[in-house]
């Protein structure tokens, strides 16, 4: 077999890809390297696609496969998210159309208020496919936090105790879930001129509608708060309960600081405890009706 994956697939795995795509060439690399999932730019008689593909303990390919069987159709039927083409969940892997657009991020589209409303409004429609109430999403959510502090990490303990309290003092209600995308930011967006695409359903989820704005919220929202603005115009209304939002963002912190650390990324795990530095001053400046953690 031609080694066109660069042993970026396992053997099985590109034997499936050559079914589907007899002669099957590879384009380009575009996988990230952060974790074992690959994902190629390939070309078949003139037309290009994706493939993406993981080890059998990835579940962010199965992950994808759900949203595209689900909940991508809304986009992808206006050319907004690429259409899926072939996926074998046994094998861990998934093939689409390619989408044509250059990544947002490090564009001067990042910072453009039309990307916002654009996004605000795609984000809106994918929402409102389906809603469905959990009593136990929360406290869940809040269980996975504090689980997150007991494997490695470098965050200070004065703020592990803070979190603890924090978390501790709240209480979880009942929280109505809806299809969200999981990592909602610049690159995973793409602009095909001044149209607004959306790639990348890896941590597709049900989950609060809120949960899909905390990467905007630390980062371009952070440094331009008027995006903040246009992403709601176009979303239509703002949805983010006080409580939750803080403690989805708290929450948010934790995560991406623990997770950072252990895969190795400093520059995401500095993120990650600036996040939680802010996080933490949100709750020393907010009253609460009914907190009981007095950890502010």
């Amino acid at each position: 077999m031609e080694s066109w994956h660069r042993n970026r697939l396992s053997v099985s795995q590109a034997e499936l890809v050559e079914r589907w795509l007899p002669g099957v060439r590879l384009r380009k690399d575009l996988s990230w390297n952060l974790m074992d999932t690959a994902v190629l730019e390939v070309e078949h008689e003139h037309h290009k696609y994706i493939v993406k593909a993981a080890g059998s303990l990835n579940h962010h390919i199965g992950r994808e496969i759900e949203a595209h069987e689900f909940s991508v159709n809304v986009w992808a039927r206006y050319n907004r998210a690429p259409k899926l083409v072939h996926s074998d969940r046994s094998m861990n892997i998934l093939m689409t159309e390619y989408l044509e657009g250059s990544l947002v991020e490090g564009t001067e589209a990042e910072y453009d208020t039309e990307t916002y409303q654009q996004a605000g409004r795609l984000m809106r429609a994918f929402h409102e496919q389906a809603a469905q109430t959990d009593p136990d999403y929360e406290a869940i959510a809040v269980s996975k936090t504090l689980s997150w502090l007991r494997t490695p990490h470098r965050i200070e303990s004065s703020y592990v105790e803070k979190v603890q309290a924090i978390l501790g003092g709240y209480q979880p209600k009942p929280v109505v879930l809806v299809p969200t995308h999981g990592d909602w930011q610049p690159r995973n967006w793409l602009m095909d001129g001044t149209e607004l695409r959306i790639i990348d359903f890896g941590r597709y989820e049900f989950r609060p509608a809120a949960t899909d704005f905390c990467r905007l919220a630390v980062q371009q929202w952070r440094s331009h708060p008027h995006l903040e603005g246009a992403f709601f115009e176009g979303y239509g209304s703002d949805p983010r309960d006080r409580e939750l939002w803080n403690v989805a963002l708290l929450r948010e912190a934790v995560a991406t600081a623990a997770w950072a650390y252990q895969g190795g990324d400093q520059r995401f795990e500095q993120q990650g405890h600036r996040m939680l530095r802010d996080a933490l001053a949100n709750f020393q400046m907010m009253s609460i009706v009914g907190w009981k953690s007095g950890a502010s």
